[in-house]
């Protein structure tokens, strides 16, 4: 793996992990489409898992409605369930252990919106590698509504049992908005 933890001159391109289940919360859905269109505007690429469904389809949309720049990155056996969303540039891979280390080598920070088992297996990894400083890009956890609040929990009883350094858990950030997470990604905006 590539180390690509030198800090560049500013965020190009986020990595948006996210749920594919249209059957969520419509706040969550808004909350995609809200941040999707944002990055757009910014002139930030998206990166994302590349199908059409739930969140992960609401963001990518909305970026490209918006015309801003998308790349999803589809594992073939994926195709049928998360419909792979064909108004965007895609790469297409064999595996899911791919498809997480082009979505890592293509952005400069994280962003993770609600999301099921999957959206926090592909975050918790990426957490795993920064804390074995294969990178040291910004991981921020996006929700409105607390969403998040169980996994920082459980985050921080793994310090107290001196599991995980306080130090490694100052650097992940809990976003309860878009300007906040847009300010711990160092991008100025009005939102």
């Amino acid at each position: 793996m590539a180390d690509s933890s030198s800090p560049g001159p500013a965020v190009r391109s986020v990595c948006v992990y996210c749920g594919s289940s249209n059957t969520t919360k419509p706040e969550y859905l808004d909350l995609a489409s809200r941040f999707g269109a944002t990055l757009a505007g910014l002139g930030i690429r998206l990166v994302y898992g590349g199908g059409a469904v739930g969140l992960m389809g609401r963001v990518a949309k909305a970026a490209h409605e918006a015309g801003g720049e998308v790349l999803g990155i589809m594992p073939r056996f994926l195709e049928r369930r998360e419909i792979t969303y064909e108004a965007v540039p895609h790469r297409m891979v064999d595996t899911m252990h791919e498809r997480k280390h082009i979505m890592f080598e293509e952005s400069d920070a994280f962003v993770v919106l609600p999301g099921g088992i999957g959206t926090l297996e592909e975050a918790v990894e990426m957490l795993s590698w920064r804390r074995l400083d294969l990178h040291k890009k910004p991981i921020i956890f996006l929700s409105e509504d607390g969403f998040w609040t169980p996994f920082f929990m459980l985050m921080d009883h793994t310090v107290e049992a001196n599991l995980t350094p306080a130090s490694f858990r100052d650097g992940v950030i809990d976003a309860h908005s878009v300007a906040e997470c847009l300010s711990a990604l160092g991008v100025k905006a009005a939102v």
